[in-house]
């Protein structure tokens, strides 16, 4: 099995565009929620919301005047500009048109679902009798591999070009399934990472279940509460997270900056059983991901230093420490610290894994915990599993060598994963 480690790094988030306005954002704690008249107008409960700010001109950085004709897929949009990134950050360039491809690096890129914006577009052009008005990049930008297809062309990768999908746990599952596929030897680097479209047509489902907040529309950057004792359900986001993973042997070839390696992880499911349900956890599944993914790292439970929780503001945030208390068998002052990035930029979906990821890899890299925003009122269930002080409130500046990554999805699925710093 050859070792695998992450060179690059690259983010579409609400609260930062690119690695070095994310990290600042993280280390200051600022949030990217804000207020959204047009749910307002469209009758939504929760009425605020997380999206990436991107420049006209920023667009142009990576697509084409040709390209962006007609185009309306802001998952798309995300994810080539975060994988980009992940790319030039490692060092890497893409192959010119005149040159072979790249055989050796792959894409494996998620989303839960892609141009929902160009779908509803299609419909009324169909409803229209207007078909042949569709335009010749309908299908690249509504199929689900549409953002690996595209990423795939821009760098002109060879090797294994595929899109996964597992709700929540899109992104995280995706880091793993990249580096299954380099430790088998079957590629030297792989893109990885997911993205998640924005808006009302991606939102509107979750505010109809009643699982997004409806207390916080005149108080945007108050709305995101994780572990809080008054969360009421996540604020909606989107984005892009992407890593390019390499072989260590590659990587020590190139002289590549290594933010980690990562050392194993796990993913399962917990059969819709034994309190599982298409949107709730299974406990024991949760926990035994937890401890696969320990095992499969040869990793004891004690050298974990922190915990990128999945943590959304819901009523399983207790729970979720519940099941990393028992899985590691660490409570009170003995817990790893732990903090949930959608306090910052809400809940993105499929792009949550992967950009969670992100943030993990720059707190380690740079020896900072970032903040937990928002819960000052600690839900008591937590507190009486584990100590305050390992929910640090305030930017938080210390060593981390050993740190433990996962995320939990509809359908029941877990995914987890450790790194270490190189």
């Amino acid at each position: 099995m050859k070792r695998v480690v992450i060179t690059g790094l690259g983010i579409v988030a609400p609260n930062g565009v690119g690695i070095q306005q994310f990290q600042k954002a993280l280390q200051k704690g600022e949030s990217g929620v804000s207020y959204f008249p047009e749910l307002k107008e469209l009758n939504f409960s929760c009425c605020i919301g997380a999206k990436p700010n991107i420049s006209e001109e920023k667009k142009k950085d990576y697509f084409t005047d040709l390209e962006l004709r007609n185009f309306n897929s802001s998952g798309i949009l995300y994810g080539v500009i975060a994988g980009m990134e992940a790319l030039s950050n490692a060092g890497l360039q893409p192959a010119s048109k005149e040159e072979s491809p790249l055989w050796d690096l792959g894409v494996i890129f998620g989303t839960g679902t892609s141009g929902v914006e160009k779908f509803r577009e299609a419909i009324y052009k169909l409803d229209d009798k207007q078909v042949r008005r569709l335009g010749s990049t309908t299908v690249a930008q509504t199929m689900a591999s549409g953002i690996s297809a595209y990423l795939g062309g821009k760098i002109g990768a060879a090797n294994q070009v595929t899109t996964n999908s597992s709700a929540c746990a899109t992104g995280t599952e995706a880091v793993l399934m990249g580096y299954q596929h380099l430790a088998a030897g079957k590629a030297k680097q792989m893109l990885c990472g997911s993205c998640s479209d924005d808006g009302p047509y991606v939102w509107g489902g979750f505010d109809a279940m009643k699982v997004t907040t409806f207390k916080h529309n005149e108080d945007p950057e108050r709305g995101s509460r994780p572990m809080s004792a008054s969360a009421s359900g996540f604020v909606p986001g989107a984005g892009a997270g992407a890593l390019l993973l390499e072989t260590l042997e590659s990587a020590r070839e190139r002289g590549a900056t290594i933010y980690a390696e990562i050392l194993g992880g796990h993913v399962n499911n917990g059969g819709q059983r034994n309190g599982g349900s298409m949107t709730a956890p299974n406990s024991e599944a949760v926990q035994r991901c937890i401890k696969e993914a320990l095992r499969e790292a040869g990793v004891s439970a004690d050298e974990i230093d922190y915990i990128n929780g999945h943590l959304t503001a819901t009523a399983k945030d207790t729970v979720e420490i519940e099941n990393w208390s028992k899985a590691l068998k660490r409570s009170g002052v003995d817990f790893p610290y732990v903090n949930s990035l959608k306090s910052m930029i809400g809940h993105g979906l499929a792009a949550s894994g992967s950009m969670e990821v992100v943030a993990a890899l720059l707190q380690m890299h740079q020896g900072f915990i970032a903040p937990n925003l928002n819960c000052e009122d600690l839900h008591p269930d937590i507190v009486s599993v584990i100590d305050e002080s390992r929910i640090p409130r305030e930017p938080l500046y210390t060593e981390l060598k050993t740190i433990a990554k996962a995320s939990f999805g509809f359908g029941d699925v877990n995914a987890c994963v450790i790194f270490r710093k190189n």
